[in-house]
């Protein structure tokens, strides 16, 4: 039997804003291939593209340098600390709440695993009530996670935080312990709550603090 990959990722597309306030990506080519005719032999042509957006576009990984100033940035996260992680999904649900607190977490094993916080908000990617009153994780919610062993957190909203709070705890709390965080998650209800290793693999750029990410889903053989 093959593998059962899950990709937990959303597409970057030309002109989608995916964070309010900032500029959506511009994808081009750098090279068309009508321009590359004739630089190659006879019928052989090629595309090279490119693409300004800003770091924090997509499904994307903040490093602790994005909050912390000569922290690791995500080319210095160990491949140990992203890639093939045990996980664990919390899965919230009907929720209709935008906190979630510490005591949605509680009962969950969360020692030395990715957490997945499903909302269900990342069914609404591309529409326009995405980002209002979006959910979020909270101060102790955070500090739990910390306190319990979490290796990555990821949720399927744009941001952990809450963004009417200026402070931004969840960042502060996690990234200062130097657990990576994930936001805008997607899929999530395909995966079972346990059973499965997660991976969110970044380009390695030095001095980028975030960036966009393809996470996906390696579901452990026992489960199909």
């Amino acid at each position: 039997m093959g593998k059962q990959i899950v990709d937990l990722s959303h597409t970057i597309e030309h002109g989608h804003v995916t964070y309010p306030g900032m500029p959506a990506p511009q994808v081009s080519d750098f090279l068309s291939f009508e321009d590359a005719m004739g630089k190659y032999a006879p019928g052989v042509a090629f595309n090279i593209g490119r693409i300004e957006m800003v770091a924090n576009s997509g499904t994307s990984i903040d490093s602790p340098a994005h909050r912390y100033e000569g922290t690791d940035d995500v080319a210095e996260l160990p491949i140990a600390a992203i890639a093939d992680l045990e996980g664990v999904v919390i899965r919230l649900e009907g929720f209709k709440e935008r906190a979630v607190t510490r005591q949605y977490l509680e009962g969950h094993s969360i020692r030395d695993r990715a957490v997945l916080i499903e909302t269900g908000r990342g069914q609404a990617w591309g529409q326009s009530g995405y980002f209002e009153d979006h959910p979020y994780l909270t101060e102790d919610a955070a500090a739990y996670l910390k306190e319990e062993g979490a290796l990555l957190v990821g949720i399927d909203s744009h941001n952990i935080d809450d963004t009417s709070d200026p402070v931004r705890p969840v960042h502060s709390i996690l990234l200062a312990a130097a657990i990576p965080i994930v936001e805008n998650l997607n899929n999530l209800e395909q995966l079972p709550l346990e059973g499965f290793y997660f991976t969110a693999a970044p380009m390695k750029i030095r001095g980028m603090s975030a960036f966009p990410i393809r996470a996906w889903a390696r579901l452990d053989s026992h489960n199909g």
